[in-house]
């Protein structure tokens, strides 16, 4: 079995902060969903490739981004940071919102006659399909505004995670990131201690983990059964700079992320 690197480079400036025996040739693109936007944002869109807005993500850039630049003019930081792509059903994002960024060049996919996919699910299936020729192990989405607010909203975005298993998607907040290990694999996360950690956990997700086998943590797991209704390895911590994985089950890995 193969074993799959994971790394969290895109919370650096440049890949080159990172050490150069972790780092990933990674295509970055970038969801912005209608929940309140990491203080990063800046970050991660100076890293993406393609920029999207999930229906009232885009209200979210709009008029949150101007606040992460109070010295600078809120039109002056509108214009430069321009989605490339709003889809969705259409139901959030306000008239005006809209007809600024289709103004400035934005495409706009109204996909309010698909009823059974959410608006993350909408965006990542278009970034799949506008990037054909890209190899999905060099792909990452990263998604902003993923976590916080309404519950069923944050499980709909982990489901996606499942239904794009092959694809690497992390979900991100001011507070943590989640992403998926799937069972195909090994793992080997590299983990950034001035970006992240030290508080982690574990989440078996579809199904018991018959056995989960760790290297890295503080409460290491040995051939350990985890499942909903019995052990889940919460609040568990990071020793160092790597942690390995092997499970029979996919697993969410969940880090916390620093403060500045």
């Amino acid at each position: 079995m193969s074993v799959l690197f994971h790394s969290s480079e895109f919370l650096l400036p440049s890949s080159s902060s990172f050490p150069a025996e972790h780092r990933r040739s990674s295509t970055y693109a970038l969801v912005l969903l209608n929940q309140r936007l990491p203080k990063f944002t800046p970050l991660l869109w100076k890293h993406a490739q393609l920029r999207l807005c999930a229906d009232g993500g885009a209200n979210r850039i709009f008029d949150e981004l101007p606040l992460l630049f109070p010295h600078l003019d809120a039109l002056d930081v509108r214009n430069s940071y321009k989605p490339d792509v709003i889809s969705g059903d259409m139901d959030s994002i306000r008239t005006e919102v809209l007809d600024f960024y289709a103004k400035q060049g934005t495409k706009i996919f109204d996909e309010s006659e698909d009823e059974d996919t959410t608006d993350l699910h909408k965006c990542v299936a278009y970034i799949l399909q506008s990037m054909p020729n890209l190899e999905e192990s060099n792909l990452c989405i990263l998604v902003a505004g993923a976590l916080g607010g309404r519950f069923d909203h944050e499980i709909g975005n982990i489901n996606v995670l499942c239904r794009f298993s092959t694809t690497r998607i992390i979900l991100l907040s001011d507070d943590c990131l989640v992403h998926l290990l799937p069972r195909t694999h090994h793992h080997e996360i590299h983990v950034d201690s001035s970006v992240e950690g030290p508080h982690c956990g574990l989440i078996p997700i579809g199904m018991p983990s018959g056995s989960t086998t760790t290297n890295g943590l503080q409460w290491d797991l040995t051939d350990t059964k985890t499942k909903f209704g019995g052990l889940i390895s919460s609040s568990n911590k990071v020793k160092g700079e790597k942690v390995r994985v092997l499970s029979d089950t996919d697993l969410l890995w969940t880090i916390s992320l620093k403060k500045e």
